[in-house]
């Protein structure tokens, strides 16, 4: 059976829907359901216990930490993590999971698809092993091996892109990681401040990672591209709100005959 872990923070009505659709449509597939809670304000706790998910309180967050206890606290081989607002489409989405597993024991994780570069990588046949940041995990909508995690847990000190830095060093210690069809749903809409908050993680975590540098020379031509990408934004859009006023004031002048 599979234990599936959610990460949540105030996303009620988004962990409102994934456990309804869990129990509605997976209940056979999934042996235990568990909420990874961030210190939420809103009603989430209710929620998850409605729906009978065991839920979990994270004081001090971090991505690495948060999927280490996801695999402490669960009980079976096979852990899916989902945020709060992903969640899975496919059928069989955790059917094709768990055939893998059977297929290869000892494999130590699988991507699913929710994008085109995982739809693309799969087609094309692109392995982990050429690709672990398209083809690696990604935790959202991935399955790991808790017993393999037993051995090579995550990082916590990572900024981010914990599942990628695992990628790489369960493939570098001879496991196998695949991507299978089972699609899920990734359904966010980030504030300006989520997106900052990101954005200085993905910094740190692909300078950890993927040793990417920053130098005062991108620093400027990004900051001016991002400038000059919402100038031109801005007047685009003036450009077609000033084209619907028009329209508008054309079609109430002389409106088209009705059917």
């Amino acid at each position: 059976m599979i234990s599936v872990v959610i990460r949540n923070k105030n996303e009620a009505p988004a962990l409102e829907f994934l456990l309804k659709n869990l129990t509605q449509r997976y209940a056979n597939d999934i042996d235990e359901i568990i909420v990874l809670d961030n210190l939420s304000t809103d009603n989430s706790e209710e929620i998850a216990k409605r729906y009978g998910a065991e839920f979990v309180t994270i004081e001090k967050f971090s991505f690495g930490g948060s999927a280490n206890l996801a695999a402490s606290k669960a009980k079976n081989k096979i852990v899916v993590i989902f945020s709060a607002h992903s969640y899975p489409v496919s059928h069989d989405f955790f059917k094709l999971i768990q055939q893998k597993f059977i297929e290869k024991p000892s494999i130590a994780g699988i991507r699913c698809l929710h994008q085109p570069n995982d739809y693309k990588n799969f087609i094309n046949g692109i392995k982990a092993s050429e690709d672990p940041n398209k083809s690696g995990l990604i935790f959202a909508g991935s399955a790991f091996n808790r017993e393999i995690w037993q051995k090579i847990p995550f990082k916590e000190e990572v900024a981010t892109f914990e599942d990628k830095e695992w990628t790489v060093r369960v493939l570098k210690a001879g496991y196998e990681i695949e991507i299978v069809p089972a699609i899920f749903c990734y359904d966010v809409k980030r504030t300006p401040a989520q997106l900052f908050f990101r954005f200085k993680n993905d910094v740190v975590g692909n300078y950890q990672l993927w040793h990417q540098e920053v130098t005062w020379r991108n620093i400027f031509n990004k900051t001016l591209m991002s400038l000059i990408k919402l100038v031109q934004s801005f007047f685009v859009e003036l450009y077609y709100i000033v084209k619907r006023f028009v329209f508008l004031v054309r079609f109430v002048t002389n409106k088209p005959k009705k059917f």
